[in-house]
């Protein structure tokens, strides 16, 4: 779900109400402002309640650029999904005083398709040090391709300030495998993507605490730390939509294209490597960031109840 929150939890709103709808054409979301002449307390609860593709605390460019994502990843993989079988208090969920709230999306894939599952979540929390928002977006294949995964995520912890995750991440041992390095990075030229981005001025690299971290990502991962203190927010605006978001459509399509609509097959006889690093990949991320973070932050019962769900669509 994320990767990065726990880092943060150490650190000493109303919105209106947003909801997806999609031109019949094209099926490219907008976001529409709904109105409510009534102010019962359930009406109040559910304009606070954002759901997943609301993406309630978001500038516009950033809220814009994950409705694209989104928008782009399950239209082009629908047959391949299966309907989100989550629970509404798993959809959406929120501490005791409110100043922590999430949702959570997870769709599994078809029997017979190559996506195991695709998870997105957004978490909006106030701490000490002020709010820290976080939108992600991961998806996981199966054992019949060895393509890499795909993950992407922000980090927001003022609006001039955030950290960017964006990889392919692989799966197998890049060394033992030069074909598979020359295959999904190299004649893909990832590489260029993120040296488009390193040439904004705000931009710097980023280097997580987490050795984990660092060591599953791939070599032309984009970690990035952005910081716009003197162009304000208006010049994080500009480098989202102008930067940021043009790697990441294309970092997404070269995913949806080569890896989870080109992948290649894996004979049977090769696929258990592929599950046990792949059931680790998991576990680990429950056990080292979600187990820690998500009782912290919502309390034992919302994240119990949270990570059951996780648990079982990762099926660990």
């Amino acid at each position: 779900m994320v990767v990065l929150i726990h880092h943060y939890l150490h650190l000493p709103f109303s919105s209106p109400s947003l909801s997806l709808s999609y031109h019949s054409s094209s099926k490219r979301p907008r976001v529409r402002i709904s109105a409510s002449s009534s102010s019962s307390p359930m009406d109040r609860q559910n304009r606070r309640r954002g759901g997943y593709v609301d993406f309630p605390h978001l500038s516009a460019q950033h809220r814009e650029l994950m409705l694209d994502l989104v928008s782009t990843v399950e239209t082009r993989l629908e047959s391949d999904l299966l309907p989100s079988s989550l629970s509404p208090d798993v959809q959406y969920f929120e501490n005791e005083s409110g100043n922590s709230q999430a949702a959570l999306h997870i769709r599994s894939g078809d029997k017979a398709s190559p996506i195991d599952l695709v998870l997105g979540s957004w978490i909006h929390c106030e701490l000490p040090s002020g709010a820290l928002d976080i939108t992600t977006i991961s998806a996981y294949l199966k054992s019949s391709t060895d393509a890499p995964r795909f993950l992407i995520e922000f980090l927001q912890s003022s609006p001039t300030s955030l950290i960017l995750i964006l990889d392919l991440p692989p799966r197998k041992d890049l060394v033992l495998h030069q074909d598979y390095l020359d295959t999904f990075y190299g004649d893909t030229q990832l590489d260029k993507r993120r040296q488009e981005l390193a040439k904004v001025p705000e931009v710097r690299p980023y280097f997580s605490s987490s050795l984990y971290i660092r060591c599953v990502c791939s070599p032309t991962a984009i970690l990035v730390s952005i910081n716009c203190e003197a162009g304000g927010e208006g010049r994080m605006e500009e480098i989202i939509r102008d930067h940021v978001g043009p790697v990441a459509k294309e970092v997404l399509g070269i995913w949806l294209d080569r890896c989870a609509c080109g992948g290649r097959v894996v004979e049977v006889h090769e696929r258990a490597d592929l599950e046990m690093r792949d059931r680790l990949i998991k576990k680990k991320t429950i056990e080292i960031d979600l187990g820690s973070s998500l009782p912290r932050l919502f309390g034992p019962d919302v994240a119990g109840r949270v990570l059951e769900a996780i648990r079982d669509a990762f099926n660990t």
